[in-house]
């Protein structure tokens, strides 16, 4: 039976009255009637206002890397705010959180704060701008990497909207994007070895940056092909080219040094938020000291709310637990057996699954055998995936209400929440058919 929403849609036609959608981003509305408003959270559950729990697989888009209302962090963070909120100066703790960030990130040797993964990919694109004197950006097909006007394209959109592979069409995601944008963005098909080389071939040499994430995380946890991020490498260095690493997701999640650390890769800078603060409002961007030098001489970067305490607090304390503890590798060990079971009951159904993506960070897609871009993932059954989704969120298992955005884990996820997930699955996919 239903759970029920009453409260929820209350809520929601009040907030119609003074939010648009009802909501503070776009991804929190699901829909009118069935967007859940929430009422708290601790460890792996959330609680929304009808009183309903759920095992949370969403963790606030990826952030919540140790548990909602951590109480180890809460308490450091308690403490710290105690001395102030907010300053027009450093303070010492600024320091010994970018020297934690230096030591556990390989390529990164100096770094900056910034608020949010958006402000983070932003001021590295301006500063290889800067670093090269070049304008034109290359990003893939489907990664998202903010908000802001040079990154938000070719992101969600349809992929017939993107052309032939060979002569890609980039799509700006939103109104407002100034199409003149459109001559210093280009886009491509991720894990197109082909395509990279050949537009490098002619415009290599106007290129600043090369944006992308490691893999997917925002389009079914893509991962790259064997040696595709260190051809990127490999192409970036034979065109002077500055390679960003977007590990906004992948920082601090699938490995304590992140995608650099599991791929063995060295970007020339590198993009963090999410994990990097336990859910406090925090983000960095750093790598080679020869390109973050720049920086303060003729290249601006800054922010009012960049050395804000609760975000500088919550992301050493977390960065302290996650190099103590056996965090990543709990998470992991879990994270796998979540994506064996689920793999074992669709195949025990007879529905094709492709699974993709860290255990910490994994999506699948239903009903194709492999995906490697955008463009084929679109192949997948994603009503379906959708179906069974409200079938979890009934059942008290709250993945994400969008086929794109992959399954998120934390420390505070117990085996018995694993085996709870595994049991609802394997009820609803006999009920609710492709």
């Amino acid at each position: 039976m239903p759970i029920k929403r009453e409260k929820s849609k209350i809520l929601q036609q009040r907030a119609f009255k003074s939010m648009p959608l009802g909501v503070n981003s776009n991804f929190r509305y699901w829909g009118d009637d069935i967007t859940p408003y929430v009422e708290k959270a601790k460890g792996a559950y959330l609680w929304d206002v009808d009183g309903n729990k759920y095992i949370d697989y969403r963790l606030a888009f990826g952030p919540i890397i140790l548990g909602h209302a951590y109480d180890e962090v809460d308490a450091f963070v308690i403490g710290e705010i105690k001395k102030g909120l907010l300053a027009a100066m450093t303070y010492e703790l600024e320091v010994a959180l970018m020297e934690k960030i230096v030591e556990m990130c390989p390529a990164v040797d100096m770094a900056r704060l910034a608020c949010s993964g958006t402000e983070a990919t932003m001021h590295a694109i301006r500063v290889a701008r800067a670093f090269t004197g070049r304008d034109v950006v290359i990003k893939f097909e489907g990664n998202y990497h903010g908000f802001h006007d040079y990154t938000l394209w070719s992101t969600y959109s349809p992929d017939q909207a993107y052309g032939s592979e060979r002569s890609p069409i980039s799509i700006p995601s939103s109104s407002g994007i100034p199409r003149s944008i459109t001559d210093l963005i280009i886009t491509l098909p991720f894990n197109d070895f082909d395509g990279l080389e050949r537009v490098l071939k002619s415009r290599g040499h106007q290129v600043a940056a090369l944006i992308t994430e490691p893999y997917q995380g925002n389009c079914g946890g893509i991962e790259p092909q064997p040696g595709f991020l260190q051809f990127i490498r490999e192409k970036c260095d034979e065109y002077g080219i500055v390679f960003i690493l977007d590990e906004v997701k992948t920082g601090f999640r699938i490995a304590n040094g992140g995608a650099q650390e599991y791929y063995n890769i060295r970007p020339d800078l590198a993009t963090y938020a999410k994990s990097l603060g336990n859910g406090y409002p925090v983000a960095a961007f750093g790598g080679k000291k020869e390109i973050m030098s720049i920086i303060g001489h003729g290249v601006a970067q800054g922010g009012t709310y960049t050395n804000n305490k609760p975000g500088v607090a919550g992301a050493y304390a977390t960065l302290s637990i996650l190099k103590n503890n056996p965090v990543l590798a709990t998470i992991e060990a879990r994270g796998r057996r979540l994506m064996d079971g689920l793999k074992f009951i669709f195949e025990d159904a007879g529905i094709q699954v492709f699974f993709s993506g860290h255990p910490s960070m994994f999506s699948f897609a239903i009903g194709v055998g492999s995906v490697t871009n955008s463009r084929n993932w679109s192949d997948a059954n994603g009503e379906y995936y959708l179906k069974l989704a409200d079938a979890a969120i009934d059942q008290g298992v709250m993945p994400d209400h969008d086929p794109r955005e992959p399954w998120f884990l934390c420390y505070s996820h117990s085996d018995e929440d694993i085996d709870k997930t595994l049991e609802v699955y394997a009820d609803i996919v006999k009920v609710v058919k492709p």
